[in-house]
C-alpha cells in the first residue's frame, strides 16, 4: 500500500510540476521559469537577444536582477531590426550609454502587473486608454483594441503585447513587437 501511495504521490507531482511549467509561456523558444528574475530568464530567450546586449551595455543587469518588482515591455529582436539602419550599433556605443539607458527604462514599470490589470484599467478608463509612466519618467499608455494589449509610447506608436504574462521572481515581463521611443 505505502509503495502505491508514493507512486500516486510522484505522480501528481510530476503533474503539478509540469502543470507549473506550462503556465508560464515559452519564449523565444525557451521556458521561463517564475522562480528566476527578469534576466535569468532573458539571457535563454532566442527572440531577445538584442535586448539583453542592450542592458548589458547600459550597465541595466543589476537592476534587472533586483528585487523589483519590475514589469517589463520587452521587445523582440525583429523590433530592433525596424529602426532605422544602424540604430542599434549606434546606441550600443559606450558615448550613447546615457541615451540607451533612457530607451530601456522606458519599457519598465515599477510594479507587477498582469496584462488584465493593465486591460481592465484601459477599459475602465474615461478615454479608454491607461496612462502610467515608465522608470524613465516618460509617458505610456495602454489600450485594449479587440482582444489585443497594445502599449503606446509619448509619440503615440503602438507596440502589441504578444506574449503577456510571463511570470519573474522579481516581476513580469510582456513580450511587445515594437520598441517604445521615448520623446
Amino acid at each position: 500500500m505505502t509503495f502505491t501511495k508514493s507512486l500516486i504521490a510522484a505522480a501528481v507531482f510530476a503533474m503539478t510540476s509540469s502543470m507549473a511549467l506550462a503556465a508560464n509561456p515559452m519564449v523565444g523558444g525557451a521556458p521561463m521559469f517564475a522562480d528566476k528574475n527578469i534576466v535569468e530568464n532573458a539571457v535563454n530567450s532566442a527572440d531577445h537577444t538584442t535586448l539583453v546586449a542592450a542592458v548589458q551595455a547600459a550597465g541595466l543587469v543589476e537592476v534587472l536582477q533586483s528585487e523589483g518588482p519590475f514589469t517589463v515591455f520587452a521587445p523582440v529582436n525583429a523590433a530592433f531590426e525596424a529602426l532605422p539602419e544602424g540604430t542599434v550599433e549606434t546606441l550600443l556605443k559606450p558615448e550613447n550609454k546615457d541615451m540607451l539607458v533612457k530607451i530601456l527604462t522606458a519599457h519598465v514599470v515599477p510594479g507587477n502587473w498582469s496584462a488584465a490589470q493593465i486591460a481592465s484599467a484601459a477599459r475602465n478608463s474615461d478615454d479608454g486608454f491607461y496612462h502610467f509612466a515608465a522608470v524613465s519618467g516618460d509617458a505610456l499608455s495602454a489600450q485594449v483594441r479587440g482582444s489585443n494589449l497594445y502599449i503606446y509610447d509619448e509619440s503615440g506608436n503602438a507596440s502589441m503585447v504578444t506574449i503577456g504574462d510571463v511570470n519573474q521572481s522579481n516581476g513580469v515581463i510582456h513580450v511587445v513587437n515594437k520598441v517604445l521611443l521615448p520623446k
